[in-house]
């Protein structure tokens, strides 16, 4: 059965050739060419200058697309709830403590202890932008999009009042790569609301199925999608682009997938 309709407010996305969804909408609509590059961070906003010489990118990369997303909608960041969802969480982190760890050493920064959870992200969010809203976070291998999609949902239809879902993904360094070969830092945050606003830009109906995924038909961004769980949503972020009507399918569990019918608001 279909879920409760959901309203897309604002978007952000950040990734390899897509630098903001202004530039990237255009991408996407077919409107200009996609130019592979390396994903490219922003300077970090409304962090301490102590907090910000911490983070690492998933921070900087959710910070981001997070603050792009809030302005397009017009959100009031305090009262907004979030659910933050990743692959692996911070990657370079991780690295670095195995890193250590396998040394003669074995000394551990209390700098990388702290950025080790998996929550890392929404407690710096929290900071910056002084939101005591729930938070919610996830780490959920290849379903980052999906996964958190359908807890943002959820939640809009538990309690009724607008999220934030910000899906991101980061690269392992060698030699963890050869095993978990995410091809490059990419997020994508949507701004969801229960009921149609001002600033709508069209509606979200998420249905459980078991069909194939729907390809992007641009080879370098089908690979960008396949490379990337967070890329899972550039078939929806397409159509939204493009600002049409359709449905996409995107990949969830290995035995089910997520059917995302996209309605658009003129």
């Amino acid at each position: 059965m279909p879920m409760t309709r959901i309203y897309v407010d604002g978007i952000g996305l950040l990734g390899p050739g897509l630098s903001g969804w202004e530039q990237a909408r255009e991408v996407l609509a077919e409107r200009a060419p996609y130019a592979a590059s390396a994903t490219v961070l922003p300077p970090v906003e409304k962090l301490p200058p102590a907090e910000r010489r911490r983070v690492g990118v998933p921070v900087k990369l959710s910070m981001a697309i997070g603050l792009e997303a809030a302005r397009h909608a017009g959100a009031d960041l305090t009262n907004l709830a979030t659910v933050f969802s990743s692959t692996e969480a911070d990657c370079d982190n991780t690295h670095a403590i195995l890193e250590a760890l396998a040394s003669s050493e074995r000394a551990m920064s209390p700098t990388r202890f702290h950025n080790s959870v998996h929550n890392a992200p929404s407690g710096y969010w929290s900071i910056a932008t002084g939101s005591m809203q729930p938070s919610t976070s996830l780490n959920t291998y290849d379903a980052t999009f999906a996964a958190g999609l359908l807890e943002a949902a959820t939640q809009i239809q538990s309690n009724g009042k607008p999220c934030m879902l910000l899906a991101f993904d980061t690269a392992f360094p060698e030699p963890i790569r050869r095993l978990r070969a995410i091809s490059d830092a990419m997020g994508v945050a949507l701004v969801l609301s229960p009921q149609q606003t001002p600033a709508s830009r069209a509606s979200l109906t998420l249905t459980l199925g078991d069909d194939a995924a729907t390809p992007m038909p641009d080879s370098a961004l089908e690979q960008m999608r396949l490379d990337i769980p967070a890329a899972r949503s550039l078939p929806m972020l397409a159509l939204l682009a493009q600002q049409r009507s359709g449905t996409v399918v995107v990949d969830y569990l290995e035995s089910l997938s997520l059917a995302i019918e996209v309605s658009n608001i003129a």
